[in-house]
């Protein structure tokens, strides 16, 4: 053994203690709330890495004696062949137990568990964009829907016809953020528009950005950086959905970002909401500038994030989508559009991203 292996066994071990001593905690009368749901929780983080280093140990455990067995002169030939087979391939699936390992000792997102604000604007392109935004924002739905988590409309500026300028939901749901963070850049999309003549391909894009929902300790607001517009709301083509005036324009003074909605016919629902994505975009203004530090000193990343960032191309014509972030290309457009094959690149995009990290951390 080197001495990084045996640095590394050790740092198992200790992972190992500590679990058993959580354990031995829990059992312990006279726990105070506070400590139970802590220590459950410490409980809950370590139990998959724990139970994945135990096998990692009892692997290598029987190694040494299948290996110690194949010495034995006495041996039969039959049982020889046996134990040189069962050696053999738990020497094969020991490297995959270790990588394995290695990832769930990674450091965590501390956002990966939270919920999410999801955002679909129209790019270039015109109406072709809005409705190229509109098909991005069914696919998410679906794609939600799959995974029993559930999602509320939380603001929509249609064209009327069939398009989305802009549009945002919140999604809730076990590891929501996780499994959507890499969505955020820009999606382009290749296809001849229904009232195109000549047949002629159109290349128009959508914007999306994926935001952790932000809780009131992750960002603190004053009122006085505030400043907030209470108007009529108004639907497409100057309709009237309310006539009192309950749409809320919020403005956030230091950083100037702006944020306004009009959904719901209570003025209350409506600074809530509003105030629950200006927190959201806030958060994110914040992890983007420590991502730009910490980018710095990383060799690789799959994405930053930036909304300018061009990730993935849908190309109707040929059938594909293709992600350039990893140079992935699948030929299931109408399935990812429909979101049941979006967890292909989705996996392949946290499989890149755990990659780059393990690389980084050696």
């Amino acid at each position: 053994m080197s001495e990084q292996d045996i640095a590394f066994h050790q740092k198992l071990e200790r992972v190992l203690h500590n679990y058993h001593d959580i354990n031995r905690q829990l059992n312990e009368a006279g726990l105070t709330p506070p400590d139970m749901a802590r220590l459950s929780k410490d409980h809950s983080d370590l139990t998959p890495l724990a139970h994945a280093i135990e096998a990692l140990f009892k692997m290598g455990k029987d190694l040494q004696e299948l290996a110690q067995m194949m010495q034995e002169p006495d041996l039969d030939s039959e049982m020889k062949t046996l134990t040189e087979e069962e050696f053999r391939e738990l020497k094969e699936s020991y490297p995959q137990a270790l990588h394995e390992i290695k990832v769930l000792l990674l450091p965590k997102d501390e956002m990966d568990e939270r919920n999410a604000i999801l955002e679909v604007r129209a790019g270039t392109g015109g109406d072709e964009a809005a409705l190229f935004a509109a098909d991005l924002l069914r696919m998410y739905q679906r794609y939600v829907e799959l995974h029993n988590w559930k999602y509320e409309m939380m603001d929509v500026s249609d064209t009327g016809m069939g398009g989305i300028k802009e549009a945002s939901i919140s999604i809730t749901g076990r590891g929501v953020f996780a499994r959507l963070k890499f969505e955020s850049g820009v999606h382009r999309v290749q296809r001849v528009p229904a009232t195109e003549a000549s047949g002629r391909i159109h290349t128009s894009a959508a914007t999306v950005a994926v935001l952790p929902e932000a809780q009131e300790v992750d960002i603190v607001i004053e009122d006085k950086d505030l400043k907030i517009d209470v108007f009529r709301s108004s639907g497409p083509g100057g309709q009237s959905v309310n006539t009192t005036d309950s749409a809320v324009r919020i403005t956030h003074l230091p950083t100037g970002l702006v944020v306004q909605q009009q959904d719901e016919k209570s003025q209350h629902k409506n600074k809530a909401k509003a105030l629950k994505i200006l927190r959201a975009r806030l958060l994110e203004k914040k992890r983007m500038e420590q991502d730009a530090i910490r980018a710095q000193n990383r060799k690789s990343q799959v994405g930053s994030g930036d909304r300018s960032e061009r990730i993935r191309t849908y190309n109707f014509p040929q059938g594909r989508v293709t992600d350039h972030r990893i140079n992935l290309t699948l030929y299931k457009l109408e399935k990812i559009l429909e979101g049941a094959a979006l967890d292909e690149m989705v996996e392949a995009l946290i499989a890149e991203d755990q990659a780059s990290r393990l690389a980084d951390e050696e």
